[in-house]
């Protein structure tokens, strides 16, 4: 059985990688070069010494430095490849996870879950692991192979295209990409008895375990700040914000969430690492932990909730399906813009963004053009930008087959931020001179109407009903 993870720093950058980690592997430790490094956990003086001592424990290694001295360094005790602990080689700033030894004892997925901590993908090199999504060496708890000495030959027939039949009940080589056949000569057989291996198989013996205390479910809750002001977030967001032992998201977001405990590990990236991010989560929430994944407005609009369920969708690993997720909504742009300027969407309206980073723009002119034949009132996101400063002219031109001159427009910036601004003016004066990325523009429809608030300012509502007003 493998002991706990020692995490050896040898830089001053590489203390904040090992407490990032730490805070991310149960009973992980950090030691650190004395004189050198300062916070952490043990200290050492020589450092092939020390890494032989806690090899020699059974311990899982990961040196933050070059590889080269970390092998160097074990070399006199390597020799039983199937029963020496995982070893790994880091980067000391977080950017690169390398196995180096034990992939029989479970070190790609100690390599993972590391990775997952940092952010990075793990350099995995094990052609048998990236073929077939599993490590037939290094099966799951409750399952022993009996004749690993056979098993090289073995993954190798299979790398070079033969096939394999399963025998028994085995869920995690289900859900592996082996080459299944029912006719091949190869076999994998899964069995509870103490059975011998024939010629091409191998034999997976099920084991009883002991109960061990179950593990805690992970929580991903990802949820929507609303446009800035904490007093639009609701309370069930405030909720997993405080019971959050870990906090991802684009980092201006992450910002306005704080102030954050220290023992809650912030991971922050750039906006445009969706997926990245929604795999990440996963992977922090599978070991048990509560995540929060941050958005501003409503996570289900334009932000991260789709791309956490889509990562999900495409996930066949169990551990990811049994985290509890949860989407907690918020106020979204255009529900803070229409509330400041009265009801511009109270009737049938829809929600646009012009960006074309993941969609092409036919497609956009289409959409804009149907809605407002459909005379419906509209709300854009993402209006324009510096590499796109064409899209929103061309959006009030379409706008403006449809709609008259007198139509009211909102342009909302920086709702429940500081410095909000809030603009009523019509179709007719809109210029895109007047918008920038900050800024969600609602367009009313045909019925909509903006008159003068006793303040200053402009009312802006569309009426409940469509056609000739009813009776009241």
């Amino acid at each position: 059985m493998t002991g706990p993870l020692s995490i050896f720093v040898l830089s001053v950058r590489g203390i904040e990688t090992a407490r990032r980690i730490k805070a991310g592997i149960e009973g992980a430790t950090v030691l650190g070069l004395e004189g050198r490094v300062e916070g952490a956990d043990e200290t050492f003086a020589n450092f092939g010494d020390t890494i032989r001592e806690h090899h020699s424990r059974g311990n899982a290694i990961l040196a933050l430095c070059a590889a080269g001295i970390t092998i160097r360094s074990l070399a006199p005790l390597l020799g039983n490849k199937t029963g020496e602990p995982p070893v790994l080689a880091g980067a000391d700033d977080g950017s690169a996870v390398v196995p180096l030894l034990g992939g029989t004892t479970g070190v790609n997925v100690l390599a993972r879950q590391i990775a997952a901590t940092l952010n990075v993908a793990p350099a995995i090199t094990t052609s048998g692991e990236l073929h077939f999504g599993t490590c037939l060496l290094n099966p799951p708890p409750g399952y022993v192979l009996k004749n690993p000495e056979d098993a090289k030959t073995f993954i190798a027939d299979l790398l070079a295209g033969k096939t394999v039949r399963i025998e028994g009940d085995a869920p995690w080589l289900e859900q592996a990409r082996l080459p299944v056949d029912e006719n091949a000569d190869l076999l994998i057989r899964v069995t509870s008895d103490n059975a011998a291996p024939g010629k091409g198989e191998l034999v997976f013996q099920s084991v009883p375990q002991n109960s061990p205390a179950p593990r805690k479910r992970g929580r991903l809750s990802v949820i929507g700040l609303g446009p800035g002001d904490p007093d639009f977030m609701i309370p069930a967001v405030k909720q997993a914000l405080q019971r959050a032992e870990d906090v991802l998201g684009y980092e201006t977001y992450v910002r306005m969430a704080g102030p954050f405990r220290p023992d809650q590990t912030i991971h922050m990236t750039d906006n445009r690492e969706e997926m990245q991010r929604a795999r990440h989560a996963f992977e922090l929430a599978a070991t048990g932990r509560s995540v929060v994944m941050i958005s501003s407005g409503d996570p289900g609009v334009f932000a991260m909730a789709a791309a956490v369920v889509e990562a999900l969708h495409e996930s066949q690993d169990p551990a990811w399906h049994g985290v509890k997720l949860e989407i907690l909504p918020g106020v979204s742009a255009a529900m803070a813009a229409a509330s400041r300027s009265g009801a511009p969407l109270g009737h049938d309206f829809c929600i646009l963004s012009l960006s074309d980073n993941l969609k092409p723009w036919k497609i956009i002119e289409k959409r804009i053009a149907l809605a407002a034949e459909a005379d419906l009132a509209m709300a854009f996101y993402n209006p324009i930008s510096k590499p796109r400063p064409w899209q929103l002219p061309r959006a009030i031109e379409i706008l403006r087959q449809y709609r008259g001159a007198s139509t009211p427009v909102v342009l909302g910036r920086d709702i429940g931020r500081p410095g909000e601004t809030l603009r009523t003016i019509t179709l007719g004066e809109l210029t895109p001179e007047q918008v920038d990325m900050r800024t969600v523009v609602i367009v009313g429809s045909s019925h909509s109407v903006s008159f003068p608030r006793a303040d200053g300012g402009s009312w802006v509502y569309t009426p409940r009903w469509y056609g000739t007003k009813p009776q009241s």
